[in-house]
């Protein structure tokens, strides 16, 4: 059952009622979620009511095995005293982790291409993305963005990028399937930016460490986790552009921190492969199912 969200607690209780096994999915910080996404000043009410769904399924996590993605989020379940797996969420399969010699031996001196893939909505922070091609343009002119994604807030980061005068050194995406498609993506792309307000553990940042990119990416959720305290990836504070473009020229002018980057970074993902977490989730299921 995955929540929190108000009908999981109804049809948790009816489960219950019927001595049906129960097991919890979490995948984010719900307070965080919901206080991301507030359409106006109107809706604060919907704050406090995201706190007591919250505290609702922590609660509900005491008798009921959980699996929590991101590190965080396990922390924060297995304070409730219950039975919780940490994972995370991987679509990349085993045969798509790129042979990281191959990316290490990928030019830098030419043109270069950041990639951020994810909703354009405003938890996800996308107008940040101008700001930041806006800085990197001003360090070193070959650097171009692509952006994969949709969301209601993707004309406003076209205007966006149309008033800073970047036309010629973007690509809107769109949205991009996952599969081939969005792969080839990633291995055209020098190196990978998220810029998200709120977190659990982001299943890009396993599809960017598949394809051996170094990865830049704000420190919120899981995040720090899944780069390893910042040695798979660096972390900049939320909504500070001036940080990402640093970042991310550090990763141009340093290869040594670049090649420690991707390695730290394919090492990881080597373990996160959609079979690995499938596996452990399995297990998982196996051993705290009632006999």
């Amino acid at each position: 059952m995955f929540g929190p969200h108000p009908l999981a607690l109804e049809l948790a209780r009816i489960a219950r009622r019927r001595g049906t096994p129960l097991f919890l999915g979490i995948r984010q910080d719900y307070r965080r979620y919901i206080g991301g996404r507030l359409p106006s000043r109107a809706w604060l009410w919907a704050v406090p009511a995201a706190h007591a769904l919250d505290l609702a399924f922590r609660r509900l996590a005491r008798d009921a095995p959980t699996v929590a993605v991101g590190a965080e989020l396990g922390e924060r379940y297995r304070r409730s005293g219950g039975r919780v797996l940490v994972t995370g969420f991987s679509l990349v399969p085993r045969s798509e982790i790129v042979p990281v010699e191959n990316a290490l031996a990928r030019s830098w001196d030419g043109g270069l291409r950041v990639l951020s893939v994810g909703r354009l909505d405003p938890e996800k922070n996308p107008l940040l993305l101008a700001e930041v091609l806006a800085g990197l343009r001003r360090r070193h002119g070959a650097w171009r963005l692509a952006v994969a994604g949709e969301g209601p807030l993707a004309e406003r980061l076209s205007a966006r990028i149309a008033e800073l005068g970047l036309e010629d050194a973007w690509e809107l995406l769109g949205y991009v399937p996952n599969g081939p498609r969005l792969w080839q993506e990633y291995r055209r792309s020098h190196a990978f930016l998220h810029v998200s307000h709120t977190e659990g553990l982001p299943q890009v940042l396993f599809e960017a460490q598949a394809a051996c990119l170094p990865i830049v990416a704000t420190d919120v959720g899981g995040v720090r986790a899944a780069l390893a305290e910042g040695r798979a990836g660096l972390l900049v504070r939320p909504d500070d552009p001036a940080g990402a473009v640093e970042a991310l020229e550090r990763l141009r002018l340093e290869p040594e921190l670049r090649r420690a980057v991707v390695s730290a970074g394919h090492e990881l993902v080597r373990g996160e492969t959609l079979e690995d977490q499938l596996d452990r989730v399995a297990e998982f299921f196996r051993q705290t199912l009632p006999r």
